[in-house]
Formats: C-alpha cells, structure tokens, sequence
C-alpha cells in the first residue's frame, strides 16, 4: 500500500463508471447526458459547476442510485463529508448491496470523526465483499480510536498476510498491541519490516523497535530527495512521532508532533484525515 491509498474506491472516475454500469432506456438518455456533463466539468476542474450537474441528475432520477453517488465522489474532492454521507446513505437506500457506498461512506464518517459509524460501515461492506477483510486497514485505525484494540490487533495481523511491507502497518499493529497487552509485550512482538522504501519509513521502524532516535526520524524527512512530494516526508515524520510518543506516555510532544501532522492533513490523502481526526480527538478531551 501505501496506507493513503483508498482500499476500494475514490477516483471520481469509479463514479461514472457506476452512473454508466446500468442498461439505459431511451428516456434515460438526457440523465446520462448530465452525468456526462458534470463529469466533463469536473475534469475542467469546475466542482461547484459539477455539483450543479450532478444535484440536477438527483432531481431527474431521484430513484437512480447513480446521481447520488457521482454527487457524493464530488462533495468528497470538496471535503464536504457530511453531505458525502447524505448522498451515499441515499445511494444505499436504493441499493442496499452497494458495496462501494458503503465503504465510501464508512471513510466519510471517519473524516467526520463519526468512529463508531464508520466501523459500522466498514463491518457491512466486509459482509458485503468479505474477500476484503485481510485488506481494510482503515477499519484497523478506526477500531484504534474506537478503544477496541484487541480487534484493532487482528485486524492488523491479518492485514500483513497481503502487506507484508508496510511499516504503517507494523506501527498501527504495535498501538494497538501496547494498549490491549502493554508496552513491553509491543515492543517483544514488533512486526519485523523490510522493503518499505518510503521515507522516513525505516527510521520509523527503527524507533518502534528502540533502535533509533526521535531526531533520527526527522533528519531522515529533511534530507528526503528533492523529487518527493512536497510535504510527505515531514507530514509522516510528524504524524509517527506524535504516535510515538502517545504510545510512550508523552502527551506533550504527542499533542505537539499530531497537531503539526494535522497542518499537513490536506496533501496526504486518507492519514492526511487520521491526522486530523487525531488532533480533534485531543482538542475535544483538553476541553474537558
């Protein structure tokens, strides 16, 4: 993987390909036209325009899933994630067998800080296509800020029979194992991890295992070839430090390395979100 990468879904273009799987009748032809046009719009990078379009196909076939889920992928691209699961909810209505919405709207929910929702979501899409549960890392995070770390565990476990490459993977399976067993017993049971040539990603391994610095990790970000994209390096640098030193019982430079994780959380796909859903997570509980 790498662990931004959606499991299932998220090019706009899996949309058209759903707004177009069905057989069309002939009066059908002018709602395909607009599917087509908001597509076309978005493509030019008119989003407003291909809400427009895509809200007027909702209204000419209020009963076709299609509409509502190309709406949904375009207030996705927006971060508008409540109105993603509005739309998405309609799409399963109709279709309850849709397991592409439900998916998308278990990784809206996250984005929303809706845990439970989304673990629910992910739970009907695993009944739905259960050929995916080795592969759903995002239910692994959410079970991590569910408290249900026991699952979170296995469900990394499992996920390393088909990544077995993946430092995130190895880290998430270690916060979990350090909150449901302890943190010696996380450290002893370390998923061992060779290939993962994203940077700071070995220094990361490194650190988890006790064999590298804090300081180790961002010099390796800092130093990233020119080449990679901006902000990655530095965004991840940060993201497993905060985590890091949450594990380790350090709130202060946990909260410090999480919110400037959550800075970048834009760029940096799906963990661009777990950032920030962390950093929300931490504001809420200092209010109280």
């Amino acid at each position: 993987m790498p662990m931004q990468r959606h499991l299932w879904l998220g090019a706009l273009w899996l949309a058209a390909a759903h707004v177009f799987a069905q057989p069309l009748r002939p009066k059908e032809d002018a709602t395909a036209e607009i599917a087509q046009q908001a597509i076309a719009a978005y493509r030019k990078g008119d989003i407003s325009g291909a809400i427009v379009l895509a809200t007027k196909l909702t209204e000419a076939a209020p009963k076709q899933p299609q509409g509502w889920f190309l709406r949904a992928q375009l207030h996705v691209t927006q971060r508008e994630h409540a109105k993603a699961v509005a739309d998405y909810t309609e799409v399963i209505k109709l279709d309850p067998k849709s397991a592409n919405a439900v998916q998308a709207r278990g990784e809206a929910n996250f984005k929303l800080g809706k845990i439970a929702e989304s673990i629910a979501d992910f739970d009907k899409f695993l009944e739905l296509v259960p050929a995916q549960r080795p592969h759903h890392w995002q239910r692994g995070i959410s079970l991590y800020y569910a408290g249900r770390f026991k699952d979170g565990k296995e469900q990394f476990e499992i996920h390393q029979t088909v990544n077995s490459n993946d430092v995130e993977n190895a880290v998430w399976h270690f916060l979990c194992a350090a909150r449901a067993d302890g943190l010696a017993s996380a450290k002893q049971g370390l998923i061992p991890i060779d290939g993962d040539g994203r940077v700071p990603m070995a220094q990361v391994h490194q650190l988890f295992a006790g064999k590298a610095k804090p300081e180790d990790v961002l010099a390796a970000a800092k130093a990233a070839p020119a080449e990679t994209r901006a902000g990655e390096p530095m965004f991840y640098a940060h993201l497993y430090l905060g985590i890091y030193f949450e594990a380790i019982g350090d709130a202060k430079q946990a909260r410090d390395y999480i919110f400037k994780a959550a800075e970048r959380a834009n760029q940096n796909g799906y963990m661009g979100d777990v950032a920030r859903v962390h950093a929300d997570i931490l504001r809420k509980s200092e209010k109280k």
